[in-house]
């Protein structure tokens, strides 16, 4: 699903012309920094060669990687690095193609003291798009920052744009997650990136955004009358929304440990899904409407009390080098939610993520009331909370959305049993036409289109709501290596259940 109606209808697969009338950037130069880190390597550098294959980048672009200068990297030696990477994890392996791609990418090393390299590849590169489209000056090519570096170095890199005059006027950044780490340094980061950077042209990226299954969410409630009658408290007694991993965490301990389950997933991923599943609907889904409902159900979260949450650590987690061996990080955490305006009011909200258990999955689950009577003998012997109506939202790509509901088992006797309906992305659209976030959301940068990226209030509302776990988190409880987390994680929920268990 598109954010605005001139980006609507399906990107052509690799190797074609863009669709007539799809918006689409003026020239563009774009700085990654954190060119030669895992991100980029595995997200970025594959997503700008899939944007370039599919037509949707402007038919003059420089790409300038960037990296202190102990990781500094010839031109050669980045594309090459690029070449691998897109080989590697890209949805189109370079071909034919490659080179006129290749060409347009450069390096330049910087470091808070020394700039200079930087500075002078991206003075390079504009030339390089003024001569190829005879443009005067780079007055109209634009500067897009990609800040993929480790949070701490937020405020240096973005201070170092201010200082060198890279950050012009119609410059924008993406600053990836997490934005700080509680409300404090959250404010402080915002007011470090407001000096060199308007509000307009900051993009807080989340890449679940970026998701079709996630912006499908949109479509499925506003889209279709069938659903927005039912999406309220009247009719939905719960929502949850997990996200396990089966993943440990050994190759990033350092980073994990001081960051945490809650840091680095709920506040950063769920929150925003959320925002999805319970807002009002927009009046359009330009940038600002939509952004401000999604801030409205910040505004209405109670803040988080820490008898609804349970935090759990993984056994083993400690053993890992890196970790301290009395560390109460927590590598998984469910907690109850509370939104209280008129739709929402009463109805809990369970959100659950975590490394190391028994399965990879990305869901959204609502379920709904039971019917006044229980007139069938299934509905008479289910105990409280036992099967019900529900919709899930399976939002790991390529994602689907199920219906469960009982139905009548062939027979002469009137019994129920449990029936689904599901669309699935897979067997509905084709693949090709897809876009992973990250590729989607980087275009969006370009367009200036902020719709599905996080402003500084919400993200501020966001934490400030989060104080009471922050400053006194319960203690963690030890949970299995493949399991669904600790024990407690149940009698949170009761007397519902999670839908995976």
């Amino acid at each position: 699903m598109s954010t605005r109606s001139e980006q609507s209808g399906p990107v052509r697969p690799a190797g074609h012309s863009p669709r007539h009338g799809h918006a689409k950037p003026e020239p563009y130069v774009i700085v990654l920094f954190g060119a030669t880190g895992d991100l980029a390597k595995r997200k970025l550098l594959p997503g700008l060669h899939h944007l370039f294959r599919a037509g949707l980048l402007p038919e003059e672009f420089r790409v300038v990687g960037s990296a202190p200068p102990e990781f500094a990297a010839s031109d050669a030696d980045f594309r090459a690095q690029a070449e691998a990477a897109c080989q590697q994890f890209g949805n189109c392996k370079p071909d034919d193609s490659w080179e006129a791609f290749a060409t347009r990418l450069s390096f330049g090393a910087a470091s808070p003291e020394d700039p200079s390299a930087l500075v002078a590849a991206v003075e390079a590169a504009e030339k390089s798009i003024a001569s190829s489209t005879k443009r005067n000056g780079s007055a109209q090519i634009g500067r897009l920052f990609h800040l993929a570096v480790p949070p701490a170095a937020f405020e240096s890199v973005v201070a170092m744009l201010g200082s060198t005059g890279l950050a012009t006027e119609t410059a924008r950044v993406i600053i990836e997650k997490p934005f700080g780490t509680d409300l404090e340094s959250s404010t402080e980061l915002n007011a470090a990136v407001h000096a060199v950077f308007d509000e307009s042209r900051v993009f807080r990226i989340d890449h679940f955004l970026g998701k079709e299954s996630v912006d499908n969410i949109l479509a499925f409630r506003f889209a279709n009358g069938l659903f927005e009658p039912v999406w309220n408290r009247s009719h939905i007694r719960y929502i949850q929304i997990d996200v396990p991993e089966t993943l440990t965490v050994e190759k990033r301990a350092g980073f994990y440990d001081a960051t945490g389950a809650y840091r680095d997933m709920v506040v950063t991923h769920l929150f925003q899904v959320l925002a999805f599943v319970a807002m009002e609907p927009p009046t359009s889904l330009a940038a600002k409407p939509l952004r401000d409902e999604k801030f409205k159900v910040y505004e209405a979260l109670r803040p988080i009390d820490v008898r609804h949450v349970v935090r759990g650590q993984y056994e083993g987690y400690r053993s890992i080098p890196g970790v301290p061996a009395d560390s109460d990080t927590e590598t998984m955490i469910a907690l109850r939610v509370e939104i209280e305006n008129w739709r929402w009011h009463g109805v809990p909200i369970y959100l659950r993520s975590g490394k190391a258990m028994k399965a990879s999955r990305q869901t959204v689950t609502l379920g709904f009331h039971a019917p006044p009577l229980r007139m069938f003998p299934a509905h008479r012997r289910d105990a409280p909370g036992g099967r019900v109506n529900e919709i899930v939202i399976d939002f790991a790509d390529p994602g689907s959305i199920q219906i469960d509901f009982m139905a009548k088992m062939p027979g002469p006797e009137m019994t129920l049993g449990a029936s689904a309906m599901t669309f699935k992305y897979e067997d509905s659209f084709a693949a090709a036409n897809a876009l992973e976030g990250y590729e989607r959301l980087i275009l969006l940068a370009m367009l200036g289109d902020q719709s599905l990226f996080t402003k500084a209030d919400s993200i501020e509302r966001v934490w400030e709501i989060s104080e009471p776990l922050l400053t006194s988190p319960p203690p963690v409880e030890p949970y299995a290596v493949g399991s669904w987390g600790p024990s407690s994680v149940d009698k949170l929920i009761a007397p519902y259940h999670w839908h995976l268990r």
